[in-house]
């Protein structure tokens, strides 16, 4: 496949998930939700005229073009398609280790809490877990870990550490730029490897203000997901020096991940990268917009995440909570049902671009009944 032909398509960037739900805004998820027949249409139509080229064992074909693409959006030199995040994370951060076996964590962070031991179990590893219940940990904490492992009976030293940000045991929290940026000068000082769990990066620069190659230039590897606001049915993108890439293809199938075929989910993730940071951006605006007036408005309490990114709390005044968000659906906005009977977690996707601020915002007043 030619990459030109590809990336040519025309109109396709402005599909729709589906013509019944064009104008429906969804405050919940990070993405745009496909139901199996939005999913196979969409497709169908970037297959049309023999525009993809299908991989082989994930290898080649619009597998490697999207491989292209996040490389050089993050700055690295090659980057790897993965099966799943909790397979980037674990090979990562095996590979920056090596034989040393101990690496640093947020004590909050996916790869500690929702991965199954994995990376002790299938890859030897001893994860130090920092900052309990905090989405951040700071240097003097990594420093006190990194001597404790040295000065024991049995000198250990660190192989590498993992940064996610933002957080999202900690509704989407970020971990501080500036001590992120002292960690990793001072793990760089001892060879430390560097890597970012950044599954949903693309939504913190828009927050932050600041390009997704300005937090991957601080790391060896970046993690971004494929599936959360890419829209992809599966998979993952592992960003990392070239040397580093010829390594984890084969392991990538030594760990069970080297499946067949994967350019359906490669080509519906390509198909989003275009364009999005700009498309989120509108989103995020429209969405502050609409905040704004409903903090004002006395029959709704807003609640930020403190550095936060695209999660915030709700609640209505007056209203049964579960009767609200009926009609709120009925108005157009897809919400989750209340956290503790009142709250409401709602979180900005690229369907707030669906409509304007003034539309969104009477929709939530049309809930009030």
């Amino acid at each position: 496949m030619k990459r030109r032909s590809f990336f040519a398509l025309t109109g396709l960037a402005a599909l729709p998930a589906g013509a019944s739900t064009a104008g429906q805004v969804y405050a919940s998820g990070d993405g745009i939700p496909h139901s199996t027949e939005d999913y196979a249409r969409l497709v169908a139509r970037l297959c049309e005229g023999g525009r993809l080229e299908a991989d082989n064992y994930s290898l080649g074909g619009v597998v490697e073009a999207l491989e292209k693409k996040f490389a050089e959006a993050l700055g690295k030199e090659s980057a790897v398609w993965m099966p799943t995040g909790t397979l980037a994370n674990q090979l990562a951060v095996r590979w920056l280790a090596g034989t040393k076996r101990r690496v640093l964590v947020q004590a909050e962070c996916h790869l500690y809490n929702d991965c199954g031991d994995c990376s002790q179990t299938l890859s030897g590893l001893h994860l130090i877990p920092l900052a309990s219940g905090k989405a951040a940990f700071t240097l003097e904490e990594a420093e006190r870990a990194a001597a404790g492992a040295a000065d024991g009976r049995v000198p250990l030293a660190i192989g590498a550490i993992q940064i996610e940000t933002p957080v999202r045991r900690k509704s989407g929290e970020r971990f501080d730029f500036s001590e992120m940026k002292r960690i990793a000068s001072w793990a760089r000082g001892r060879r430390i490897g560097l890597h970012l769990d950044g599954a949903r990066l693309y939504l913190e620069s828009a927050y932050s203000g600041m390009a997704v190659a300005e937090y991957a230039a601080l790391f060896d590897t970046v993690y971004i997901s494929l599936y959360k606001y890419f829209n992809a049915a599966s998979g993952a993108i592992l960003a990392c020096p070239k040397a580093m890439a010829d390594e984890l293809r084969p392991m990538r199938r030594m760990f069970g991940g080297g499946l067949h075929h994967v350019w359906p989910f490669a080509a519906v993730a390509l198909h989003y990268f275009d364009g999005f940071p700009q498309r989120f951006q509108k989103a995020k605006e429209t969405s502050e917009t609409v905040i704004t007036a409903l903090a004002k408005d006395g029959n709704f309490d807003i609640e930020r995440v403190p550095n936060g990114t695209n999660i915030f709390r709700l609640r209505v005044r007056g209203v049964n909570a579960l009767v609200y968000q009926q009609r709120l659906d009925l108005a157009g906005i897809t919400a989750r049902a209340p956290e503790s009977g009142e709250w409401y977690s709602m979180q900005v996707n690229e369907t707030w671009t669906r409509r304007g601020a003034d539309d969104i915002l009477d929709a939530f007043r049309k809930g009030l009944g």
